[in-house]
Order: C-alpha cells, then sequence, then structure tokens
C-alpha cells in the first residue's frame, strides 16, 4: 500500500520524525479558514507534483482559496485531485535527500542520503551517483555513531546527532509497521533542525494480517478522501488479489512473475514504447486468473495493444493459452494482444494461441517489438 503525504506524515510523527504542522482540506470553503502563508499540496499516489503545478504557496486567504479551488479541479498524472495538504512554511536553509529501501540485488536493507534533494534528486542519482552516501544496515538493530558522522559529513551537516531521531523513526517504520520503502525528499535544513517536507511510505500488503486494524484505517482513509482516483482497473485489480500499478503509456502489460513483469517494462522503454501499467497474477495463475487479469487491464481506455508475458513453472502454459481464448472469445476486443509464454506445456499454448488468431512466440524481445510497433511507439 502506498500511503498518500498526510498519512505518511503522521506515521513520520508518531516515530518521531519532525514534520510540519498540517492539515488536509477536501473543499475551496475549508482553505479561507487556514493560516497564511501556507503550503498547498495535492493528495495524490503520483510523483512530480511539483513540477505539474501541485505544489504551490499562498501568501494569503484570498490566494489560497484561489489557488486551492484550481488545484481541486485538477488532476496529476491522469488522477483527479479531492485533497489538499496545507501546512506551515518551512524556510529550508538547503533540501537533503534521505531514503530507506529494499536492495532486490544484494538483498538487503539500504540507506541512501545526499546533500542535495527536490525534484531533480532522481536525474542527479542517474548522473552522479557518486554524490549519494550509501550504507547496509540492519533495522533490527541499533544505528551505530559512526554510520551517523560518515552520513553528516556526506550531507555537509556539522552535527551528526540531528539525524539519529529521523533515522531511528525510519527504522521503526520499517519495524513495527513493515514498510518497504521510506523516503523523505527534500528533509529540509531548518533553523530549528531537519523537518521531512514530504514523505513517501510503502507498507507491506503481504503484512496486512499483522496490521489490520492500521491497514484498514488507512484504506477507509484514502477511500474518503480520494473516492474519484481509483480507475476502473485499480478496483478490479483490488478486489481481485491482483498486483497493478497504473502508468501513463499506451501498452496493456500482463506478467505471471514480477521478475518477468519489469524486465518486460525494461524492454518497452528500451525498445520505445510506453507501458500503460504493470500487472502480475503471481506464480500459481491458471485460466481464469489470466481472464480476469486481461478484463483489469483493458478497463483502462488508454491501452492500444496488451502485451502478455508468461514463463511457466509451476504455471501451465496451455492453461494459460486457454484463458486468453475463452476470453477473447466471450468479449468484442479492438485491442491486438501479443503473448510470449515459454516453460511447461509452451508447445501445446502456443499452437492453441495461434490456432484462434493470436500473435505468440518463445521470444521476449520479439514480442515486445511487435508490441511497440503495434502501439505506434
Amino acid at each position: 500500500m502506498r500511503l498518500l503525504e498526510f498519512q505518511a506524515k503522521k506515521l513520520f510523527s508518531d516515530v518521531g520524525i519532525p514534520v510540519p504542522t498540517g492539515t488536509v482540506v477536501t473543499t475551496p470553503e475549508g482553505l479561507s479558514s487556514l493560516r497564511y502563508p501556507a503550503v498547498l499540496k495535492s493528495q495524490v499516489p503520483a510523483g512530480g507534483r511539483g513540477k505539474a503545478g501541485g505544489i504551490l504557496i499562498a501568501q494569503d486567504a484570498r490566494q489560497g482559496v484561489r489557488l486551492g479551488t484550481e488545484m481541486l479541479t485538477a488532476s496529476i498524472g491522469g488522477i483527479p485531485v479531492s485533497a489538499l495538504l496545507c501546512e506551515e512554511v518551512i524556510r529550508a536553509e538547503r533540501e537533503l535527500f534521505l531514503s530507506l529501501m529494499i536492495d532486490a540485488s544484494a538483498r538487503q536493507w539500504v540507506l541512501l542520503a545526499g546533500a542535495e534533494g527536490g525534484i531533480d534528486v532522481e536525474h542527479l542519482f542517474q548522473t552522479h551517483v557518486d554524490r549519494f552516501f550509501r550504507r547496509a544496515l540492519n533495522p533490527a538493530g541499533p544505528v551505530h555513531d559512526f554510520v551517523l558522522r560518515a552520513m553528516a559529513r556526506s550531507m555537509r551537516l556539522t552535527d551528526p546527532s540531528h539525524l539519529r531521531p529521523v533515522v531511528q523513526g525510519m527504522l521503526r517504520l520499517v519495524r513495527d509497521h513493515d514498510a518497504t520503502l521510506v523516503e523523505i525528499n527534500p528533509l529540509a535544513e531548518a533553523r530549528a533542525g531537519l523537518v521531512a517536507l514530504d514523505a513517501k511510505v510503502v507498507l507491506d500488503d503481504k503484512a496486512h494480517f499483522r496490521h489490520r486494524e492500521m491497514f484498514h484505517r488507512l484504506q477507509a482513509e484514502q477511500d474518503a478522501l480520494a473516492p474519484r482516483t481509483r480507475s476502473l482497473a485499480d478496483e478490479r485489480a483490488r478486489n481481485r488479489g491482483l498486483r497493478y500499478v497504473p502508468m501513463d503509456g499506451n501498452i496493456g502489460v500482463i506478467s505471471d512473475g514480477a521478475g518477468t513483469g519489469m524486465l518486460t517494462l525494461d524492454l518497452i522503454q528500451d525498445a520505445g514504447g510506453r507501458p500503460a501499467n504493470f500487472c502480475e497474477m503471481g506464480g500459481l495463475s491458471n485460466a481464469q486468473t489470466m481472464r480476469e487479469a486481461m478484463e483489469t487491464v483493458l478497463a483502462d481506455p488508454r491501452v492500444k495493444v496488451l502485451l502478455v508475458g508468461l514463463i511457466g513453472g509451476l504455471t501451465r502454459m496451455d492453461d494459460m493459452a486457454q484463458g486468453i481464448v475463452d476470453y477473447l472469445e466471450a468479449n468484442r476486443l479492438s485491442v491486438p494482444v501479443v503473448v510470449r509464454m515459454c516453460g511447461t506445456q509452451e508447445e501445446v499454448g502456443l499452437a492453441r494461441l495461434q490456432s484462434a488468431g493470436i500473435s505468440a512466440t518463445d521470444n521476449l524481445e520479439q514480442a515486445v517489438l511487435h508490441a511497440v510497433e503495434l502501439s505506434g511507439g
């Protein structure tokens, strides 16, 4: 579960990470009673809000009502804005970056810190990765002073003690709340110390059974504040237990595993295409799951071609092929479908698809290039 900013900052405050004082507003009327100047921040589960006009500063109530009303009728990344987080203005002497994440290749938690933060930090990380401090950490262990001193030097901070409550709070979110990502960008160096101006927290959905009350509360808040932000595809994925992430392209993607899906996304980008989503069915899929995944992804009207990438280990390719054929026979579909499948019973699956007139191959790169071509990429 990806939290909205105000939810993440509430958790930050609970674990001792300093955040600005703020309130959530959902109507233009609520903007007139705020204390100004104030920062108005669109509450949507999308990045790039600053560049998209989703974060603005209002100097007085008149300007706040005007800007806030415009923001509440706008969309960011195709998601309508239904709520604003309105905060006190914190004057930052410098903007820093701090993130606690899982390094999947190394299979360990990594603390990443930078002396520069803000909207261009991703580009900076790609071009000057040497400017970032990186250290493997055990969330269950202590935060050693030598780590804080090294991090402070890298971030050009004179007092390492200011980092301790922030890092300890991030580790608590991982340890006590099963967060899989905790990120602060920017982390402001202000006169009063370090303050988290933004907050990104992702919770492990598979830990729901350990935090039922918290998950229920967070989901209810998102549903109440942003009922319009969830698309039909999102609703179907949620109800069927599929892992679905919307993106901004036009190539619908279905995979039977996260690794295959991520590789497919990379190949689409390399070939000049743009994925519309990431939809992963899980390793124990069947024909019914395949039909439900197709119905979910094709509910997005932006999808111009559907690319299905399958690798059969525990999953039988003849079952997957039957699910695809069943869906197409039951639905009049104008969107072309491209399938890559290999593994268990792939010969039967490929033959079944080809006999139904569906483009199918055992070569992923070939399937991706065909899908990108059909999408106009």
